[in-house]
């Protein structure tokens, strides 16, 4: 089996569509997914994994022609937030989860979310 026919890991397709969409200016057709990607992939293949992006609340679309044009509905960091959140709601003791959270931060990491959550007391 050749490099390119090799089956990817999970969700690694889903962050190489991300990756093109993040480093494009406007939003994009499958087409043109395919094109960034320029990994060999079959359209459909696209098209399958922009849905699902589309689905899970990743991507918004607009009609454009008879397909769609996607684009992320938040940033890189916006989505290492998202699954941080995610992760945290699947937990029974979130109390307990953030504890080890905070503790497991390193000294600098700490000082930044103390000095978030003291603006936010400010609002």
């Amino acid at each position: 089996m050749d490099a390119e026919r090799q089956r990817r890991g999970h969700g690694e397709l889903e962050a190489e569509v991300l990756a093109a969409l993040w480093a494009a200016d406007e939003a994009l057709t499958a087409n043109q997914v395919l094109g960034a990607l320029g990994s060999g992939l079959a359209y459909t293949t696209v098209v399958t994994a922009l849905s699902r992006l589309h689905a899970k609340g990743v991507l918004s679309r607009v009609p454009v022609g008879r397909a769609y044009a996607y684009r992320p509905v938040t940033d890189e960091p916006g989505m290492a937030a998202r699954r941080m959140r995610q992760v945290l709601e699947s937990e029974v003791d979130r109390q307990v989860v953030l504890a080890r959270f905070v503790s497991e931060l390193s000294e600098h990491d700490e000082q930044v979310l103390r000095q978030l959550l003291g603006r936010a007391d400010e609002h």
